[in-house]
């Protein structure tokens, strides 16, 4: 099955605050691969083939975040196969950029942080018949990666940008109160829990995807909303197959007690540690 088509619901694109939209543009441009879609004054555009799947805008009033907030925790940038990350892998090192990475069972993953310290996951997935899963729960672990065998996997082939198919695998967040975020994301959201670490994080995602968004409390409990004028997360898309999927999300959203609103064809909310979603259709 593929985790980011109808009719399984995925998180398809964030915007992210920013205080340096021409370093910001250019990192993600020239470092990372992504093309640009479109630019205003105000406001880069990016992603792969023609999708988005990153905005950056910036505002005078934006402010450096001071303190422990809700928010973005990383973006995990799904490629391919093993040998884009491979390739990407080795691109990283000779850009001298800091990199960690695990092997999560379910995927291979490396880790690192843009200029203005916004989390960021390059991964690839094995093939979901690799994956175990124990009851309902898939079985995710933290592994060292064989890092060798990654950049071996790159076949001698250069990197050069994002490849054809890359896509916004999940959207990992900080949240205030774990059980809240549980509540609003199976209950209203819709999605399935599918792993949890112990009381500190869940994992829920829909189709049996391992996940689509990861949900801790690693900044601590009781942290409040990100300020509308600090940088950060601005608001998450979650793609939904069709309008009557919207309305049985608008739904469930009202019941639990959200806050909703449709803004043209676009339904936004938010969950209850303030991070911002707007629900499309397909």
């Amino acid at each position: 099955m593929n985790f980011h088509q109808k009719p399984v619901s995925y998180v398809e694109s964030l915007t992210l605050k920013v205080l340096d939209l021409p370093e910001m543009s250019r990192f993600y441009t020239e470092v990372l691969g992504f093309e640009t879609i479109e630019e205003k004054e105000n406001e880069t555009v990016l992603g792969v083939g023609g999708e988005e799947i990153l905005t950056l805008q910036s505002a005078p009033e934006f402010k450096a975040k001071a303190g422990r907030f809700a928010g973005l925790y990383h973006f995990a940038v799904l490629l391919p196969d093993r040998k884009e990350l491979g390739k990407i892998l080795l691109h990283l090192h000779e850009q001298r950029i800091p990199i960690g990475s695990s092997d999560h069972q379910v995927s291979e993953a490396l880790y690192l942080s843009d200029p203005e310290g916004n989390g960021i996951e390059i991964y690839r997935d094995r093939e979901p018949g690799e994956w175990e899963w124990r009851g309902d729960q898939v079985h995710m672990t933290v592994d060292p990666l064989d890092v060798q065998e990654v950049a071996q996997a790159s076949n001698g082939e250069k990197w050069s940008g994002m490849p054809a198919g890359t896509v916004l695998g999940h959207i990992h967040l900080h949240v205030s109160d774990l059980q809240a975020a549980h509540d609003f994301y199976t209950g209203a959201i819709g999605f399935g829990l599918v792993a949890n670490l112990g009381n500190q994080a869940l994992f829920v995602s829909d189709g049996n995807y391992h996940h689509h968004i990861g949900l801790n409390i690693w900044n601590g409990t009781g942290i409040p909303a990100l300020p509308d004028q600090t940088a950060g997360l601005g608001h998450y898309v979650i793609r939904v197959a069709d309008e009557q999927a919207q309305q049985a999300m608008r739904d469930r959203l009202q019941a639990y007690g959200a806050e909703v609103r449709m803004e043209g064809a676009t339904l936004e909310t938010a969950d209850p540690s303030g991070n911002r979603i707007r629900i499309l259709t397909a």
